[in-house]
């Protein structure tokens, strides 16, 4: 049984719609996270989840139980539907101790003050900030108020966790420590967990399965790295740092072996080569050739089928342990991600080629079926 079944789900707001028939499992103990941009509609899904928005179509469920079925007028209000929150702004009480931010799920049940010792203590242990019980709320720092809140919303053991962009306040080290140290805690208490971030690395470092959203709609649900390095659409694709978009027509197209995908032979402006597909097209069809930047090689030779150019270094970017590096050639612009010891600079033209399978084809928009 899933831990969240939402069925064709959506949430109208006057003439606008937030969310459109939306459909999503959730199993126990999974990490899903719902990513996408600004106004996608991710949030909107996560807030009638929790009960703090009411669909205005489809059914939700949490375990066993419909929690807001909009065609039957049923509604389950949020304190009701057994679900830990964790918000963007945590929401810590700055006149409470840790102790005592901890303790209110318990104390507005009624539990006994053994209990609430007993429960309180035990979480915050799982936090790592038991030693932290008896310090104010506002005398935390930012990585210890977003654990605080995390161990607000699991002490009462709620059935489901709900995220909403919790590290987005902190700085890049300590939102990266902070995410694995969550991700961690996750997987070791089997805590079954919805998440909402437009942070496209942060996705695919926690998530089992990542669900991405675009205007009301999901476009894909996949793992991290399906995602990532299969997506179904241009915009998917897009979505994913500084992809290249590659227009090419198809001349051939095999089933690959021991596989669910196909091998196909592409022809684009002066270069030619292999790529893999989720489906099959025939000779003649038009297909957009996705090639991430890192995994374009620099100055390797170019292996049987391989996609290769010669080009002149247009721009070039030193980030550190990398160089962003552009080259240009048949008219077409090369995005790469190249180690910075290689000491590439605008001018210098290299040949660059992408190993097998590290081109994806996908149908142009205007082609999908």
């Amino acid at each position: 049984m899933s831990a969240v079944l939402v069925e064709d789900v959506s949430r109208t707001f006057g003439d606008v719609i937030a969310v459109n028939r939306v459909n999503l499992k959730v199993e126990r103990g999974e990490f899903v996270t719902l990513l996408g941009p600004s106004g996608c509609g991710k949030t909107t899904t996560l807030r009638m989840v929790a009960g703090l928005e009411q669909n205005t179509g489809g059914r939700i469920s949490i375990g066993d139980r419909v929690v807001s079925d909009a065609e039957k007028g049923f509604f389950v209000p949020p304190d009701h539907r057994q679900l830990g929150m964790v918000f963007q702004s945590y929401a810590i009480w700055p006149h409470m101790t840790v102790f005592d931010n901890v303790a209110y799920p318990l104390r507005i049940r009624r539990k006994s003050k053994a209990e609430i010792e007993q429960r309180v203590m035990a979480t915050l242990r799982l936090v790592e900030m038991d030693k932290f019980a008896q310090r104010p709320a506002p005398a935390l720092s930012g990585g210890q108020q977003q654990r605080v809140a995390i161990a607000r919303a699991l002490v009462f053991e709620p059935e489901v966790l709900l995220l909403d962009e919790p590290l987005s306040n902190l700085d890049a080290r300590l939102r990266t420590q902070m995410g694995d140290e969550f991700r961690a805690l996750q997987k070791r208490l089997g805590i079954t967990s919805l998440y909402v971030t437009h942070d496209q690395e942060e996705a695919m470092a926690l998530s089992d399965r990542v669900v991405v959203m675009h205007g009301g709609h999901i476009l894909q649900i996949g793992a991290p790295e399906e995602i990532y390095q299969r997506p179904v659409s241009r915009m998917v694709a897009a979505f994913f740092g500084s992809p290249n978009l590659l227009d090419a027509k198809v001349s051939a197209c095999e089933p690959e072996a021991g596989t669910r995908y196909f091998q196909l032979t592409v022809n684009g402006n002066g270069w030619q080569g292999k790529a893999r597909a989720s489906e099959k097209f025939e000779p003649g069809e038009s297909v957009l050739i996705l090639v991430r930047p890192e995994s374009v090689r620099v100055g390797d030779q170019a292996a049987d089928g391989a996609l290769s150019w010669t080009g002149k270094i247009v721009s070039s970017i030193f980030r550190g342990p990398r160089t962003s590096i552009a080259i240009e050639t048949s008219g077409v612009r090369i995005n790469i991600e190249a180690p910075a010891i290689l000491g590439l600079k605008v001018g210098d033209q290299v040949k660059v080629a992408v190993p097998a399978g590290g081109a994806w084809a996908i149908r142009p928009e205007d082609a999908q079926k």
